[in-house]
C-alpha cells in the first residue's frame, strides 16, 4: 500500500468513526450498561427561568408571556432575566410585566452570556434552574417532563432538544433539520448511560446546588454537564421537551455561530481537562474533537483520490467528493441569491460550512481568540412562533 493509499483509507476510517461507528459503539454499550433512574410525574420543584438577554426587544415580550402560560403552579415558577448592557427597549419590555413572578436585571456594562447567568443563579429561589434562549420557543409542558426527572436524587442536569425551524426550505435550516435528528439519537444513547456530554443551550436544567460559578469563555452549555458528571451526577436526555427556534438562514452567520462553539468547546477540553476521565474522555474525543477537526480528514481522503485518479477506484472517489462540494457550492450560491436551498444541496452545504467553521474555532482557540462576548445571529430573532 503506498503512503496516499494509506491517508485514503486512514481518512476514510476517521469519518467513519466519527459519524457512524461511535454512535454504533454507543448504542451497543447504552444497551449493556443502561443506568436505571425513576421519574415522578407529581413532582414540582420551584424553577428559576434564567435568560441572558441583550438586545432582544424583538422577542423577549413574547418569551416571558409564554413562559408564565407554562402549565406550572405559578407559585413555583419565577422569570429571571439579565439584560446585558441592551441598547434597544429589552430593558422596557421585562419592565412591562407587572408579574411579581418576572425580575429584570440590568447589567449597565456589557459582560456577555455566561456572566449574565452567573449573576441570575446567584439570585435564583429555585430548587431547579432552566436556561433558556429569549427566541426559544418552548411548549407549555416541557417544564414538566424535564423537572420529573428530578424526583432521583442522583440526576444533577437533564437537557431538551431544539427541534424546530423557521423556514424548513432554508439553506441552513435543511441541513440543521438533519444534523439535530441525527445528534437526538446520539443523545439518547448518551442518556441511556447518565452521561449526556452537552445540553442544548435554549432548553436545559441543573440542580441549583450543582451551579458553580462557570467560565465566561466558556460555553455554559457544555461546562455545565461536564461539572455535573465531574460530581457524580446523572445527566439525561428528555426526548420529549424540545424548543422551537428559528434559524438563521445566513450561511455567514452560521459559520461565526459555529466557529465560536467550537472554539469554546476546544477551551473546554483543556480548562476541564480533569472531568474527562473514562467515558467522558471517550465521549468527547470522539464526539466532539475528531468531529471539530473533521475538515482533515475531508481534505487528506480528497486529496489521495485526486493523486492515485489514474487508478479507476480512485478517480470515482475523486468524481464523487468534487460532485459532493461542488453541491455544497451551488447550495452556498442558492442561500446568497435565493435565501433557500433543495435538500440534496443543503445538507453537503451544512457539512462543508460545519467543518470548515469548526476547524478554524479550534486553530482561533489555540492561537488564543477568546468569545465571551459575542452578536447574536440577528436572522435568528423576531419570530414569535419559531416553528412557522
Amino acid at each position: 500500500m503506498s503512503w496516499t493509499e494509506a491517508i485514503f483509507w486512514g481518512g476514510l476510517a476517521w469519518l467513519a468513526y466519527v459519524y457512524a461507528g461511535y454512535p454504533l459503539l454507543l448504542a451497543m454499550l447504552a444497551r449493556a450498561a443502561a443506568v436505571r433512574t425513576h421519574s415522578r410525574h407529581d413532582y414540582l420543584p420551584v424553577v428559576s427561568v434564567l435568560i441572558a438577554a441583550r438586545n432582544e426587544e424583538k422577542d423577549i415580550g413574547w418569551k416571558i408571556r409564554e413562559t408564565l402560560s407554562w402549565d406550572y403552579p405559578p407559585d413555583r415558577l419565577e422569570i429571571l432575566v439579565a439584560s446585558d448592557a441592551s441598547e434597544d427597549g429589552t430593558d422596557a419590555i421585562v419592565e412591562s410585566f407587572r408579574d411579581p413572578r418576572v425580575r429584570l436585571v440590568r447589567m449597565e456594562t456589557r459582560s456577555g452570556k455566561v456572566r449574565a447567568l452567573n449573576r441570575l443563579a446567584g439570585m435564583a429561589r429555585g430548587e431547579i434552574l432552566l436556561l433558556t434562549d429569549a427566541n426559544a420557543s418552548i411548549p407549555r409542558d416541557c417544564l414538566r417532563r424535564l423537572v420529573r426527572h428530578f424526583a432521583d436524587r442522583r440526576v444533577g442536569c437533564v437537557t431538551g432538544i431544539t427541534a424546530g425551524s423557521a423556514r424548513a426550505d432554508g439553506a441552513v435550516s435543511r441541513g440543521a433539520g438533519a444534523y439535530f435528528r441525527y445528534e437526538s439519537r446520539i443523545a439518547r444513547c448518551e442518556s441511556a448511560l447518565g452521561s449526556v456530554l452537552a445540553c442544548d443551550g435554549a432548553i436545559h436544567c441543573v440542580r441549583r446546588e450543582l451551579w458553580v460559578p462557570l467560565q465566561p469563555d466558556l460555553a455554559n452549555d457544555l461546562e455545565l454537564p461536564l461539572r455535573v458528571r465531574k460530581a457524580g451526577y446523572f445527566t439525561l436526555f428528555e426526548p420529549e421537551a424540545f424548543a422551537l427556534e428559528r434559524e438563521t438562514e445566513s450561511p455567514r452567520e452560521e459559520y461565526h455561530r459555529r466557529k465560536r462553539i467550537a472554539a469554546q468547546g476546544a477551551l473546554a477540553m483543556w480548562r476541564l481537562r480533569d472531568a474527562l476521565r473514562g467515558l467522558l474522555a471517550w465521549q468527547f474525543v470522539s464526539h466532539k474533537l475528531m468531529r471539530w477537526l473533521t475538515l482533515v480528514p475531508l481534505t487528506a481522503v480528497l486529496a489521495a483520490s485526486l493523486a492515485q485518479a489514474s487508478q479507476p477506484f480512485f478517480a470515482a472517489a475523486a468524481t464523487g467528493q468534487i460532485l459532493f462540494y461542488g453541491a455544497a457550492g451551488l447550495g452556498l450560491w442558492q442561500a446568497a441569491t435565493k435565501g433557500k436551498a433543495s435538500r440534496a444541496v443543503a445538507i453537503p452545504l451544512y457539512v462543508v460550512l460545519g467543518a470548515s467553521a469548526a476547524l478554524a474555532g479550534v486553530i482561533q482557540a489555540m492561537l488564543g481568540r477568546r468569545f465571551d462576548v459575542w452578536e447574536i445571529a440577528a436572522l435568528s430573532r423576531g419570530a414569535q412562533d419559531a416553528g412557522s
